[in-house]
């Protein structure tokens, strides 16, 4: 591996730009590679072996691509195969959990709500994280079922999802929640929404920043941060099903950066 490699980064489909975001403002002179299996969209409802072997599928096709890291980013991905991902690559993995920790820490009423898919609240390193950091707090976990359908196919903002999204909002608030926890990285497209439906005090989440700053770490303890201070780093998108709504994040929310989308 040399510091020139591009920095790949992969999730079921779209949400994963929400970390691809925080990568690129905390390390602009980097490329990145970014890769949506969008044909296999959600994770959240598949086994913990269909999850490994589709990761495993998605890592093999950045390291083709020459990456020199991989960033897991997708909770449900992290959760099931990353302990896997490690053992049987010598890739430096960077992973995504939900940000119980800081919620944990800050929470004045003791109660953190937990919206995030089936697959990520039923896996044990969940579990372990919420022991570890969180057990003197009250976590209400909720699985958002049906929220990253919506978003993979262009839904940000129907009626329709608005009830769906309320149906999981509305029993949390009752909890005196003051944190909310996204645990899923296509949701934090939502916090429009969830904005409208929480109480001012209510404070949202997300684990984008945290992963930007373990990345740079981990680029720096490996010594295969980039050097060249004085370029902008280019990002390539790639999908492998329709990359229609990829076109639309690429152009709306990363319009500032020098991207290319490329149909796989």
């Amino acid at each position: 591996m040399t510091n020139k490699q591009p920095i790949g980064v992969f999730d079921s489909g779209i949400g994963g730009t929400t970390i691809l975001k925080e990568l690129i403002k905390e390390l602009p002179n980097e490329d990145f590679i970014y890769y949506a299996d969008t044909i296999n969209a959600p994770y959240g409802e598949k086994s913990k072996e269909e999850i490994i072997a589709l990761c495993v599928k998605n890592v093999n096709w950045l390291l083709n691509k020459g990456c020199k890291l991989i960033v897991v980013a997708c909770n449900t991905a992290t959760t099931n195969a990353i302990s896997y991902l490690r053992e049987h690559y010598d890739v430096p993995f960077i992973g995504i959990e939900p940000a119980i920790k800081p919620a944990a820490l800050h929470s004045k009423t003791q109660n953190i709500g937990v919206l995030a898919t089936k697959g990520t609240l039923s896996s044990p390193l969940f579990h372990k994280t919420m022991k570890t950091h969180a057990s003197d707090v009250k976590i209400h976990e909720v699985i958002g079922k049906g929220l990253v359908r919506h978003m993979e196919q262009g839904d940000f903002d129907s009626l329709t999802l608005r009830n769906l999204l309320n149906s999981y909002v509305s029993p949390l608030l009752e909890k005196q929640i003051d944190f909310l926890v996204l645990g899923c990285t296509h949701y934090p497209y939502l916090i429009p929404l969830l904005k409208e439906m929480l109480p001012s005090e209510v404070l949202i989440i997300d684990s984008g920043l945290a992963v930007a700053k373990q990345t740079s770490r981990i680029l720096k303890k490996e010594v295969l941060k980039c050097q060249n201070d004085n370029s902008i780093g280019k990002i390539c998108f790639f999908g492998n099903g329709t990359t229609e709504l990829l076109k639309i994040i690429q152009k709306t929310h990363f319009i500032d950066y020098k991207t290319l989308l490329i149909d796989n």
